[in-house]
């Protein structure tokens, strides 16, 4: 019978839980480093272990997960990295602490613009950043990104910080889809739709509608399921009630998607059991546990998404390889601040 056990290290402990020559070098067991939540992953890893009866130790970070492997260096324990949005998934890359993996298993689960082409990053759930919209005083069914640059909106637009890594996002795949140039007329129409300076997160935008503030925001997909479920802090629960979630572009290219995803750490230890774990969570049935939990779509087509994340409605994601996205992201980024974006609407 496999042992069970499945650890969950912060910053202070995790010098001495990964230090060379303990048993997380075992044979059996996968070091994680995480910059997702550790109750939000918890489910899943409890599948691999049930399945593989190999122990999962997971190291969370909420910042400096490149850094800290770097520093690390040859020693580093770290097996696997698990992150989000594909900003920090090219950070791990283009920062030397990934190695490329081709494997046939992970390859045929996820879609080929999910994945780095060369093997050095994979996704395996998406969000979609789409608008949310006043239940009350907005009765449009459809909306496009360029949208959000008409006139009709002026005053209406309320958004988190345009340098905020899931708009600089969407932003990068406009100049993907248009160019640079058409993408800084259009942020700067954008710009002049704002009814204030950005500011606050997604869950904000949501109340802000709620409060009459300002008619739509941008925000991903996850968030509604979040505020929908949350017995916490059940005022957002009324901020959910408040906005109804439409799907831009969904009659031509489809709804920009950001990613959660996972790598091979350059120096995995326990290289072995990092790729058996990396084959599970591409299939399907870690897919749908993960994508459950976190309110995000699986990327492998037919899998299920949960009943309150279909109850948004249906997505149609942009296929727009996330690679050809990021290479964007700066230029995304300089012209964010070339119109004066996070100044709010010209006066």
């Amino acid at each position: 019978m496999f042992r069970i056990r499945t650890s969950v290290v912060g910053l202070a402990a995790s010098a001495a839980f990964f230090a060379i020559g303990s048993q997380a070098f075992a044979e059996g067991e996968v070091n994680i480093y995480s910059y997702r939540q550790p109750e939000l992953i918890q489910p899943v890893l409890d599948a691999f272990t049930k399945e593989t009866g190999i122990t999962t130790n997971v190291l969370f970070l909420d910042k400096g997960l490149v850094e800290r492997i770097s520093a690390e260096g040859v020693n580093s324990p770290a097996d696997v990295i698990l992150t989000v949005d594909i900003g920090r998934l090219v950070e791990a890359r283009d920062g030397g602490v990934t190695q490329p993996l081709s494997n046939e298993i992970i390859n045929k689960d996820i879609p080929a613009h999910y994945r780095d082409p060369a093997g050095e990053w994979f996704g395996l759930t998406t969000r979609g950043r789409v608008v949310y919209a006043s239940k009350e005083r907005v009765s449009d069914t459809a909306i496009t990104y360029e949208d959000l640059a008409d006139p009709k909106w002026k005053g209406r637009i309320c958004i988190r910080d345009g340098q905020h890594s899931y708009n600089i996002g969407l932003f990068a795949s406009m100049i993907a889809h248009h160019g640079a140039d058409y993408t800084e007329t259009w942020l700067r129409g954008f710009k002049d739709n704002l009814a204030r300076k950005p500011d606050g997160n997604d869950r904000s935008q949501a109340k802000a509608i709620m409060a009459g503030e300002c008619d739509i925001s941008l925000g991903n997909t996850y968030y509604v399921g979040l505020m929908m479920t949350n017995e916490k802090d059940p005022e957002e629960k009324e901020w959910a009630a408040a906005i109804k979630v439409l799907f831009p572009n969904s009659a031509d290219r489809g709804t920009h998607v950001n990613i959660s995803g996972m790598a091979l750490a350059k120096n995995a230890p326990n290289k072995d059991n990092a790729v058996k774990f990396m084959e599970f969570l591409a299939s399907g049935e870690a897919q749908e546990i993960y994508a459950e939990q976190v309110f995000e779509y699986p990327v492998m087509p037919g899998a299920k998404t949960s009943d309150i994340v279909a109850s948004f409605g249906t997505i149609k994601p942009d296929t727009l390889s996330l690679a050809d996205i990021a290479a964007n992201r700066k230029a995304a980024s300089e012209l964010v601040d070339k119109v004066g974006f996070n100044d709010g609407p010209t006066q």
